[in-house]
């Protein structure tokens, strides 16, 4: 479960200027800010199965702009390099990697 919810939380981040307003905030509140089904269905005045609907339509069309777009995967892959550089590299190699860091 804990492996879903931060691999829903990364490809929110990447991909949440897709989403609309409403599937935003119910993704927000429901993986960021750890609301229950519940919480959220009185939030907005609408059943838990509505809510849970639309979280499982969501994250299915976060999963489709990934296997498309490959933005976790890509990212993923960057880190592991960058992990890698860091073993191996020196102190001044180590600034330079932090720096390139900052820019993602």
């Amino acid at each position: 479960m804990l492996e879903k919810t931060m691999r829903m939380n990364y490809l929110y981040d990447f991909y949440q200027m897709l989403l609309t307003d409403k599937q935003r905030s119910y993704m927000s509140l429901y993986y960021l800010d750890d609301y229950s089904l519940g919480e959220i269905a009185d939030e907005y005045g609408v059943s838990r199965q509505a809510v849970y609907d639309n979280i499982k339509r969501t994250e299915t069309m976060l999963e489709e702009y990934e296997a498309k777009l490959m933005l976790l995967k890509k990212f993923q892959e960057r880190q592991a390099l960058i992990d890698q550089l860091k073993e191996r590299a020196d102190e001044a190699m180590l600034t330079v990697i932090e720096a390139i860091e900052e820019l993602e």
